[in-house]
């Protein structure tokens, strides 16, 4: 918490309160990247297609309840990525729906979407468009493989990605089937790519007065994040394979079973494998020529890891997480996203947030950003399906006439 937060004092605006993004993403990659900004002050403009919405608006359930405990229409999947965004339901399929999007474009800072490659020219919303009529428009265009390439016209999904881009080789058990992360990690990390390119080419705007397009494939994103794993088959032309739990190039950093379930061992340099050795009786392995140094662990992983296996099995997990903290080794639990959310840590540095809704309360993951004198603040909840056509319309200078035209010709919803 910061000192203003203490202190009781109203929040400083963010510090991308002077920006505005004109949000044409669904599902998760763009929505991603667009709920960061918000949450750093970005006024938001998520241009949804009246009656339908974000694809995610449907990915259900679970939906969040209303106070009598009925399910809303409001999912889950799609509160997690829109927060403190307003909602402008346009068809853009529409001529006046079109117009009213470029007029919009017209007065923003950012233009972020993830339609196919082409897909926006014949809208006439494609960045040599928008480019007309912003000059210095920043556009970050999502795909899954990028606008060049043998690839471009092809539609991308995280799980394919992560099964093209590598990941799900590395992951899961030697002997077991090529398995995704949990969540959809390459989505996920184009978002956070994507709202890093959009800072970058924001400064580089406001120093020089010239915008710009990025084009930010999750194919692309997700090769880069491959990380050391990536790099030693760079360096050492030796393709990686799955380890299950346990890490490449440093031993014993796995998952080990204990009496009553399981603990991380992360032992990262040989000081604190031999405190390791300490804490576990088996001082002998620390001076072993074969297990003394990490290289040495790696090479003779199989056997190391066989006589450490009975050991952590002989005590309970809270047992050995007290004694190995206590010895400064590295370890912990496998928590459950329950216990994620119960552990004191978490709950100390507010990683959940409660926000009102119009469909109800809602708890939401907080952002893992802490400012010391602009922090995150939580003013406005994911919104609810064309809930600020009209103002956002009204500010732009349509008036109500103009408005309940539109909305009779079908151009947008509320």
């Amino acid at each position: 918490m910061s000192a203003a937060e203490e202190a009781g004092a109203p929040p400083k605006p963010g510090p991308l309160a002077h920006v505005r993004v004109l949000d044409l993403s669904r599902v998760l990659a763009g929505p991603w990247a667009s709920q960061l900004l918000a949450d750093l002050g970005a006024t938001v403009f998520k241009i949804e297609k009246p009656g339908e919405g974000d694809d995610t608006r449907r990915w259900g359930p679970p939906f969040l309840k209303d106070g009598s405990g009925a399910e809303t229409a409001e999912s889950a999947y799609y509160l997690s990525a829109n927060r403190g965004k307003r909602s402008v339901a346009i068809d853009i399929a529409k001529a006046e729906g079109n117009a009213l999007v470029r007029r919009l474009a017209a007065t923003c800072d950012v233009f972020l979407e993830n339609f196919k490659v082409g897909g926006l020219a014949k809208y006439g919303l494609d960045y040599a468009a928008i480019r007309g009529v912003k000059p210095d428009i920043v556009y970050c265009s999502i795909t899954g493989f990028g606008q060049t390439g043998p690839y471009a016209s092809r539609a991308g999904y995280d799980f394919m990605i992560q099964g093209m881009g590598g990941l799900m080789s590395l992951t899961g058990e030697p002997d077991g089937e090529p398995m995704k992360v949990g969540v959809a990690f390459a989505d996920i990390f184009t978002g956070m790519y994507a709202s890093v390119g959009i800072l970058a080419a924001l400064a580089h705007r406001d120093r020089t007065g010239e915008g710009q397009h990025i084009d930010l494939a999750l194919l692309d994103v997700q090769a880069a994040v491959l990380a050391n794993q990536a790099t030693n088959w760079l360096v050492g032309g030796v393709v990686p394979k799955r380890l299950g739990n346990a890490h490449p190039n440093i031993v014993p950093y796995q998952v080990f079973e204990t009496q009553d379930g399981h603990v991380i061992v992360a032992v990262g340099n040989d000081a604190q494998f031999a405190r390791f050795c300490a804490a576990a009786g088996c001082e002998p392995l620390a001076n072993d020529a074969k297990f003394a140094t990490n290289s040495a662990r790696v090479r003779n992983r199989g056997e190391l890891v066989a006589l450490l296996k009975p050991i952590l099995a002989a005590r309970a997990s809270a047992d050995w997480i007290a004694a190995l903290e206590a010895a400064g080794v590295p370890c912990g639990p496998i928590n459950d996203v329950a216990q994620v959310f119960g552990h004191e840590q978490i709950r100390h540095r507010r990683m959940a947030v409660r926000m009102e809704h119009p469909a109800g309360t809602v708890n939401l993951v907080g952002n893992p950003l802490h400012f010391s004198e602009t922090p995150v603040f939580y003013n406005r909840a994911p919104p609810l399906l064309g809930a600020d056509t009209k103002r956002t319309l009204l500010d732009i200078g349509l008036d109500a006439d103009a408005i309940s035209a539109l909305r009779e010709s079908g151009a947008i919803g509320e």
